[in-house]
């Protein structure tokens, strides 16, 4: 590919000399994992924040998901900071900003107010994050190898979830607060700004900084509310008893609104917050499609799993974090798997490389999904050891965190830099809380339907028996859903990526790019 330099070598030239080259590059994955463990409000926190603070739990999960969509914000936006700012503004704001913002969430109770902070939170987190793994590309991947970068620094995004949720918990437990992960999360970013002030100094991408002009802040806003809307919808329409309730058909009335403003807007504007060619690409459809598969198959934990753990087994949160571990382990491997299976490079860290077609992964990818939802169909029962949910668990994970990365190869072969960026949001748009909050909610009625439908039918069981039957049900539904998807998988062997995936350019090239565009416009 035209750009590609074979003989360019890895440096991070913002480094101070006393600091050792072998340890610069770990510094940075250190402080991208920093950032991925940050949040405002932290979802391993919403049972233990109801009972101290005076919200509900619907006020409380919709705080959390504002952080979510804000983590998607940014990706328009990432590289033209770069062109701006130097490695040392970029990561000192995020980290003392995040570090403030974890502060406020523990004394303001407005609930706008917290939507606002968890919402900047996320915002800064993808920035601090952006910043860490671009430095260290080269590292990840000296051939500049898409099949090896994008996989490699999922591990890192996709483990940190769980583990940002395992550590809250081990904080409440040990410490008996959950303030404490907020507080530990301040120092951690505190340490991040200290250790970048003395170990680094002031560098940028070209010699002469890009203004900050042509950002559409409130195309980003408006997309934002749109998510935002959808959320909301979702996340009380169980408390607002979905259409009965006036407040919900407002806001119902006011979701397609907001968007034909966002859409109208977007077509009218020289340089709207996601260019407009990024829909006109016919394969991004599918691939939407393919993520909200994997979205609906990869939420059922967070209600049925819950629902079994939580109302019929009654286990506590010390029982079930012992999940996350085992989340950790499935994202992780998941995602090194993804590096094996590809083509590109014919070694890489001295392993082979198998050169398969993505497609088959993405069939063995949905398949742990549906095996997790198969294992637990017939798993449900009053009298479940724990034990045996550590292999669905592991299931589940292994093939999301397929999925995630291969789809993410699949948006980077169809669009290319700078509009990539603009396609990862619109990606973002369903993984990061649209669907995981759409699915949420339609579990629940869900569940709230067939344990309604046992109760009428005078079905003489105790409660604990009619919520386990509730959730074999839904888990019955998920796993029809799932081999109607595989099938359709097996059957239509679509054209797989370029043998080869493309090259990461040199990003002083793509920042001349920019400055071209920039101009001509």
């Amino acid at each position: 590919m035209a750009g590609w330099n074979p003989n360019q070598k890895f440096s991070m030239p913002m480094f101070n000399s006393w600091v050792p080259e072998r340890m610069r590059p770990w510094i940075y994955l250190s402080f991208a994992f920093f950032f991925q463990l940050s949040g405002g409000i932290y979802f391993a926190n919403l049972q233990q924040m109801v009972g101290i603070t005076d919200l509900m739990r619907e006020d409380l999960q919709f705080v959390a998901m504002c952080g979510v969509v804000g983590v998607n914000m940014p990706f328009p936006f990432l590289f033209r900071y770069k062109l701006r700012f130097t490695n040392q503004q970029l990561l000192i704001n995020a980290a003392l900003v995040i570090a403030v913002c974890n502060i406020l969430c523990l004394y303001v109770t407005w609930l706008p107010g917290l939507c606002a902070i968890s919402f900047i939170a996320g915002f800064f987190k993808l920035c601090g994050t952006f910043e860490c793994f671009s430095n260290i590309r080269l590292w990840l991947s000296p051939k500049q190898d898409f099949g090896i970068f994008l996989p490699s620094l999922y591990i890192i995004i996709l483990a940190a979830m769980p583990a940002s949720n395992w550590i809250c918990q081990e904080l409440t437990i040990v410490l008996g607060s959950w303030k404490m992960m907020h507080w530990l999360t301040v120092g951690l970013m505190l340490f991040v700004v200290l250790v970048i002030y003395t170990c680094t100094h002031p560098w940028r991408m070209m010699p002469k900084p890009l203004p900050l002009v042509s950002l559409d802040w409130l195309g980003c806003l408006l997309w934002s509310a749109c998510m935002l809307e959808v959320i909301w919808l979702f996340t009380y329409g169980e408390y607002y008893n979905w259409s009965d309730s006036p407040v919900w058909c407002g806001a119902l009335v006011a979701l397609p609104l907001t968007l034909a403003v966002t859409i109208a807007r977007m077509i009218h504007i020289r340089h709207p917050y996601i260019d407009p060619s990024v829909f006109c690409h016919w394969r991004l459809l599918p691939i939407l499609g393919m993520f909200f598969v994997a979205e609906v198959m990869n939420a059922t934990p967070h209600v049925l799993q819950n629902t079994l753990t939580g109302g019929v087994l009654g286990w506590g949160f010390t029982t079930t974090q012992q999940f996350y571990v085992f989340e950790v382990i499935g994202y992780a491997s998941g995602s090194a798997f993804t590096i094996l299976w590809g083509r590109g490079d014919p070694h890489w860290g001295g392993l082979p490389r198998w050169g398969f077609k993505y497609t088959h992964l993405l069939t063995v990818g949905f398949a742990a999904l549906l095996l997790y939802q198969v294992m637990m169909y017939f798993y449900v029962s009053p009298m479940l050891n724990v034990e045996r949910l550590w292999m669905p668990t592991m299931l589940r994970t292994f093939g999301y965190g397929i999925f995630f990365a291969t789809m993410t190869l699949y948006l980077k072969d169809l669009i290319e830099f700078p509009t990539f960026f603009h396609a990862l949001t619109v990606s973002g748009f369903i993984r990061n809380g649209v669907a995981e909050s759409m699915c949420t909610g339609v579990y629940s009625l869900g569940l709230r339907r067939n344990i309604a439908d046992a109760l009428s039918r005078g079905i003489h069981f105790d409660m604990r028996n009619v919520l386990a039957v509730a959730v074999k049900e839904m888990y019955g539904i998920m796993c029809l859903v799932g081999v109607f998807v595989l099938l359709l998988m097996l059957l239509y062997d679509v054209q797989p990526v370029r043998s080869t995936m493309g090259r990461m350019r040199p990003l002083r090239k793509l920042g001349r790019m920019v400055k071209r565009q920039l101009a001509i416009a």
